[in-house]
């Protein structure tokens, strides 16, 4: 039996291996094909004339946020607004071209790195980047499964944005891989450090990432009535800082560059707790909570409603079959005078979807859809949706649970996965 499911788990791995290569190349030619299409803005026409064969391969990937990386890949933070952005995605480009350079194999030989240089080896780095296998094998851990973590593995080939996932140099395809592989290596607090900390230089919600050591390390000893030591709890602390601090190295290098000088401290600086991250959020880009919530973003939030009602349906779904009847079975909840019956949460037995092994993903996906959804620009729930495995187990448990709805969730996906790499091609939004 036992090689019977190790013959049919590298079946699968090798079947996604080459799906998630047609996939890559499908979106590749689409995007190249729509880069021919007139362009909303012409930002990209003045930055990239297209004389040269790089800069014609690279055109196609300078769009939204991109002009802003490379920037600060080429000349550090200039302006106010670019502290909105970590340093991580500026050293994906900037370290690998600074490689090929070394190599000979760049456009320029000295000074600042060329916009193509930058753009085309961010884009070489990020297909490197596969996250199809990664959740494969995470769904097989916690679901014992080959069946589910094969569905969700294919699921995860559609996702609501390809452009940005696949091939463009964005933050989305380095944060998603560096977050599955720290998932996947929570048994090693070393490693899943590592690998959470690269991806919170990324996202300044990466340190949220923590929570998944903080489950392993602390949550999960003191639910099985077992004593935290000493060790753990240091051990748990470090990685705990270790993950949080690129965001808090960003915003101590701005507090240095703003607010230690002798002229006018920018605003921010007086605040109780300074943060250059949510003055420039709110200042350039409208951030904080309910802001985003005007008729005019209406059409913004509605494009992002597939991805956060499937989300909060399988959190509620989950909640309801295994986080409140646990809750239930502790003694000192269950005596309690508010005590709910627990034959009111009965979990389905057929259903394989309903395991307490991915609560700690159900809670982390729960935040940050209400982070979205409540505080920041929604629609980009379409880009950050595929660094959760939360996104695909719901996908996959709609396919099952509920076929007629999961047929639509396809069709959706393919078809808005289509019209969003044409979109983000010819520089319409959603961003």
């Amino acid at each position: 039996m036992a090689s019977s499911n190790g013959y049919v788990v590298k079946r699968h791995l090798k079947t996604l291996r080459i799906a998630s290569f047609a996939a890559w190349l499908l979106t590749l030619i689409l995007l190249y094909i729509s880069s021919l299409l007139p362009l909303f803005d012409s930002s990209p026409d003045i930055v990239l004339p297209r004389t040269t064969l790089r800069e014609r391969l690279a055109y196609p990937l300078l769009r939204w946020d991109v002009f802003h990386f490379v920037h600060i890949a080429q000349e550090g933070y200039v302006y106010e607004h670019e502290w909105a952005f970590l340093h991580g995605i500026a050293a994906a480009m900037k370290y690998p071209a600074s490689l090929l350079r070394i190599l000979g194999l760049t456009e320029t030989a000295t000074g600042s790195l060329s916009t193509s240089d930058l753009l085309l080896s961010g884009a070489l780095l990020s297909c490197l980047c596969g996250s199809t296998t990664t959740l494969y094998r995470l769904t097989l851990h916690l679901f014992g499964s080959p069946s589910v973590a094969y569905l969700a593995a294919l699921l995860s080939l559609l996702p609501s944005s390809p452009a940005t996932l696949r091939f463009s140099v964005y933050n989305e395809p380095f944060f998603t891989y560096l977050s599955y592989k720290g998932i996947c290596a929570t048994q090693d607090l070393v490693a899943a450090t590592v690998f959470f900390t690269g991806a919170a230089s990324l996202r300044s919600n990466g340190f949220m990432l923590s929570g998944f050591v903080v489950w392993q390390t602390v949550v999960e000893p003191i639910l099985a009535g077992k004593r935290l030591s000493l060790r753990q709890t240091i051990l748990a602390g470090l990685s705990l800082g270790l993950i949080c601090s690129p965001f808090a190295l960003h915003q101590y290098s701005a507090y240095k560059a703003f607010c230690f000088q002798d002229s006018q401290h920018s605003l921010w600086c007086s605040a109780a707790i300074p943060s250059v991250y949510g003055y420039v959020q709110a200042k350039y880009w409208n951030g904080g909570f309910l802001r985003y919530w005007s008729f005019a973003q209406l059409p913004n939030i509605l494009l992002a409603a597939p991805i956060l009602v499937l989300i909060f349906s399988f959190v509620y779904a989950h909640f309801k079959a295994c986080v409140i009847p646990t809750l239930l079975r502790y003694p000192f909840i269950s005596t309690s005078p508010l005590a709910i019956p627990l034959s009111m949460f009965s979990k389905p037995k057929e259903s394989v979807f309903f395991t307490n092994s991915i609560t700690p993903h159900i809670i982390h996906a729960f935040l940050m859809c209400c982070i979205l959804l409540f505080a920041a620009h929604t629609q980009i729930a379409l880009r950050l949706a595929a660094s959760m495995p939360t996104t695909y187990w719901a996908a996959a448990w709609l396919m099952v649970d509920y076929p007629r709805l999961g047929k639509w969730w396809v069709i959706w996906s393919v078809v808005w996965g289509m019209v969003s790499v044409v979109l983000f091609s010819v520089f319409l939004p959603p961003a």
